[in-house]
């Protein structure tokens, strides 16, 4: 996967929007929430409350949605902050 380079700072690859649907999906699923109140800037523990246990709903709904899986030993605090930072993990993962 490549970064782009704006102005001396590497970016992180764009995210398909596809990918960002699907956990706005499965996040709305999980938590029982109207998908609409999910935006890409919507933090996942202060926003929305996940818990470790919604963390591992999370992830198996993720893995039914996109025949993914995902290694829990991969995952670190950081991929949790956003719904974009979700996402970028979760792009990074399913295009391997």
């Amino acid at each position: 996967m490549t970064e782009t380079i704006v102005q001396g700072q590497p970016q992180a690859p764009a995210v398909d929007e596809a990918v960002v649907a699907s956990v706005r999906t499965a996040l709305a699923a999980v938590l029982k929430r109207d998908v609409a109140t999910i935006t890409p800037d919507t933090r996942l523990f202060d926003d929305l409350g996940l818990d470790s246990t919604s963390v591992l709903e999370l992830l198996l709904e993720l893995e039914n949605e996109l025949g993914a899986e995902f290694d829990p030993d991969d995952l670190e605090q950081r991929h949790f902050e956003t719904v974009t930072t979700l996402s970028e993990y979760v792009n990074e993962h399913v295009s391997r």
